[in-house]
């Protein structure tokens, strides 16, 4: 088992998708891992402004799999920017959808939204494999998220600013804690304040206080 998953691992995305379309599950299995961070980084700020979290991972990897098994490397495109538009395009329907069937609000903070993470995905998509450790994807990155921050300049303390960074990159909150030194439970507690903070920036006057 353990040469296979090598295998896979030294497999770039083109060859792993052309393996899944063949039926090889492992392969599949393998690119779906690959790329679930890049769903957590597309989600992440729709969750931030009220979505539900879990709701938008199911969209994100839904757009995922459909771009697995349509992909067509015969076209000129990378299976990087495809998947990026798969997850994005799912991500934006169901958004959409959830707005004009009951959440009106969200109709306000969709422009906001797209915004950030079409500067977001146009620019990283092309290293998305390496996303934790690429220099270059991490400065972008960290201009991706730019414009949030600024949004909430002055709202954030130190800390909350630090785990917002690392929540916009994807990470789990057991990795957050250890890069911040401190308990999964308190990164959480975090972004929960985050989340009212910029709720309370997005909707004045309309959020209790909190």
């Amino acid at each position: 088992m353990g040469e296979f998953q090598d295998l896979y691992a030294g497999m770039s995305d083109e060859a792993l998708c052309s393996r899944a379309a063949s039926g090889d599950r492992a392969a599949e299995e393998k690119i779906v891992v690959r790329y679930t961070r890049l769903v957590r980084i597309f989600s992440r700020p729709y969750f931030l402004a009220g979505a539900d979290s879990e709701d938008l991972i199911q969209e994100g990897m839904l757009g995922l799999l459909k771009a697995v098994r349509e992909y067509d490397n015969t076209r000129d495109a990378s299976f990087s920017t495809y998947a990026a538009i798969c997850i994005r395009n799912r991500l934006y329907s169901a958004i959409r959808s959830a707005a004009r069937d009951k959440h009106a609000p969200l109709n306000r903070y969709i422009p906001f939204e797209l915004s950030f993470l079409q500067e977001a995905s146009g620019h990283c998509v092309g290293g998305v494999s390496s996303v934790a450790s690429d220099p270059e994807t991490l400065i972008i990155q960290q201009e991706a998220h730019k414009e949030l921050l600024d949004a909430l300049k002055g709202r954030l303390s130190n800390f909350e600013a630090d785990v917002l960074k690392l929540y916009l990159q994807g990470l789990s909150y057991s990795e957050i804690a250890e890069r911040v030194s401190c308990p999964p439970k308190s990164a959480d507690n975090a972004i929960q304040r985050i989340r009212r903070k910029l709720a309370r920036y997005l909707y004045p006057g309309e959020t209790s206080k909190g």
